[in-house]
């Protein structure tokens, strides 16, 4: 290898290097390369249960997640409540983390964009309500004592959609969109373990191997990090920011990789020279 360009790559400006990667994550954002993408099992599963369900059916959908995950967990919650919209489900929000109610409302806002849905008719956000386990517990003897009024102060009995869900019994799936706790683990140990209903799930990267074990007998159906979202966002046929995401993602992750072993390639070059006392000083 020739002597004069490991020594210039060697002392090559390391922001040149933060220029590619800014450039690599920059450029599939504004024009998405379509990079393949397969649905992995735990999507499917979900994809299918929102799919079969009949037209006119209760999604209870928990936010349980802040700004700081939003971009993981905001474009699967949005991907979510499209496809519920598309097969004429209602969707109840709610939340037990207090930056949630807000960012349900975004979710809502852009879903609803397309749609002839009506809120209170078809979906409706009951807000933040601290507690926990025993907010989630408390839904199963009375969802209008645990919120009596939505986000905005509005009471909840005067609501076409909540005149007839009172309890778990009114409600044909839970899914909880979860960085932490209290979170999805909640969901499965009173609203599945409990009263029996079907649950599904969405959660940060960081979290999605602890919560694996729970699919297929506990949870319907899993989407991990902003792969998951990418991967129901394949399946209803909609590219939004995870898809441009995971475009960028993939591309930064190859780059970083080349840069790894192209360093690793001229650091056992300059060894060797060391060795063979052929070092310029």
């Amino acid at each position: 290898m020739n002597h004069g360009i490991v020594d210039k790559l060697k002392s090559i400006d390391r922001r040149i290097i933060f220029l590619f990667v800014a450039v690599a994550v920059v450029v599939p954002l504004l024009y998405p390369l379509g990079l393949p993408l397969k649905a992995s099992p735990p999507s499917r599963s979900l994809y299918r249960e929102i799919e079969s369900l009949q037209s006119g059916s209760v999604v209870l959908m928990a936010f349980d997640y802040d700004p700081a995950t939003d971009v993981e967990l905001g474009p699967m919650s949005l991907a979510i409540i499209r496809h519920c919209f598309r097969k004429g489900h209602n969707v109840i929000g709610m939340a037990l983390w207090p930056q949630g109610a807000g960012l349900a409302r975004t979710a809502f806002a852009q879903a609803a964009e397309g749609y002839d849905v009506e809120y209170g008719v078809d979906y409706v956000n009951l807000g933040f309500k601290a507690g926990s386990i025993v907010v989630i517990d408390s839904l199963g003897k009375s969802i209008h004592e645990s919120f009596p009024k939505d986000v905005d102060g509005r009471p909840v009995e005067d609501m076409p959609l909540m005149r007839n869900v009172r309890t778990y019994a009114d409600i044909d799936f839970v899914m909880s969109m979860s960085a932490g706790d209290p979170g999805l683990p909640f969901w499965i140990m009173i609203a599945q373990g409990r009263y029996g209903k079907k649950v599904g799930g969405g959660c940060t990267a960081v979290s999605a191997p602890m919560l694996y074990p729970y699919y297929p007998n506990q949870l319907v159906g899993l989407l991990g990090g902003m792969k998951g979202a990418a991967e129901y966002e394949l399946l209803i046929n909609t590219k939004g920011a995870a898809t441009k995401g995971m475009d960028a993602q993939s591309i930064a992750h190859a780059l970083i990789v080349f840069f790894v072993i192209v360093g690793n390639i001229f650091y056992f070059v300059s060894k060797r020279r060391e060795k063979r006392g052929d070092v310029r000083v």
